[in-house]
């Protein structure tokens, strides 16, 4: 069985990779489809954003696809970057210039406000339908500044509960199994292994 990707993002490509690994699935990625147009992710919530790429790339594709959305929920910005987070504060800025402006914004919050959610939706989808949606989180904290050199994103500011190091500091084995996109895609992949065994029972 066959799977896409619906990512050009190099880290979720590389995390999702791992991830998916023991599985009897082929993965493909979006740069095995170079003629699909990017999908513009314009919904208000995770999942809505999540279900059109997952929708979109799988009728382009003819294939079934994985699609993620993923964002950081800052408590003392009311849950805001959120579902913005990858375009916040401008649509060229690198994640660098990106998570520099979150610490410019929390530079007088006292550390015991800098509380914040990482969250993921993951949209499993067909060409004819969509088959499952999943959501994981990881609970953590904004650190004060930049720590670690791994990761993507806000992996460099955001410490999660229980430990003392960043997202960006952990051991790729570490961050897959507490992450946000991990903890989604332990549902997904568990409703995948179900799919498979149903469809060779069903072959």
């Amino acid at each position: 069985m066959e799977i896409v990707l619906a990512t050009r993002n190099s880290g979720k490509v590389q995390e999702l990779r791992r991830l998916l690994e023991g599985l009897p699935i082929t993965v493909l990625f979006l740069e095995d489809f170079r003629e699909i147009p990017e999908v513009v992710e314009d919904g208000e919530t995770y999942e809505e954003n999540a279900v059109k790429k997952a929708r979109e790339v799988a009728a382009a594709t003819g294939r079934m696809v994985l699609a993620d959305d993923s964002g950081l929920e800052v408590d003392a910005l009311q849950g805001g970057p959120g579902v913005h987070s990858a375009r916040w504060s401008g649509e060229e800025l690198t994640d660098h210039e990106r998570y520099m402006k979150l610490l410019e914004k929390l530079q007088d919050t006292p550390e015991d406000e800098r509380g914040a959610l990482f969250r993921c939706t993951i949209a499993i989808a067909t060409p004819r339908k969509i088959l499952k949606v999943v959501q994981g989180t990881c609970r953590g904290s904004i650190v004060s500044s930049p720590q670690g050199a791994g990761g993507f994103g806000y992996d460099p500011v955001f410490m999660p509960v229980g430990y003392n190091h960043t997202f960006a500091e952990l051991s790729p084995e570490v961050k897959n199994r507490i992450s946000h996109r991990a903890r989604a895609l332990e549902k997904a992949a568990l409703f995948l292994e179900g799919y498979v065994h149903s469809s060779l029972e069903e072959g």
